[in-house]
């Protein structure tokens, strides 16, 4: 995961990673082998949000299309 965000660091990913945990977005598995595991997925409750972001993100494209054009 850390990989795939340019310039975070892992502390930064670790405390928002956490974060996400405590604000039931995410929940965190922990598997027990050498080396440890660990799995974040969204929760039910986070998946919710997903038709805000999707307004955003037109919202987003056609303000572009404003800007370009003007």
């Amino acid at each position: 995961m850390e990989r795939s965000i340019p310039g975070i660091t892992t502390r930064m990913l670790s405390k928002e990673l956490k974060d996400m945990e405590m604000n039931k977005l995410v929940k965190r598995t922990v598997y027990p082998e050498t080396p440890v595991l660990i799995e974040y997925e969204p929760t039910e409750y986070c998946r919710t949000f997903g038709k805000i972001i999707s307004e955003m993100i037109n919202w987003g494209r056609e303000h572009r299309k404003v800007i370009v054009e003007a």
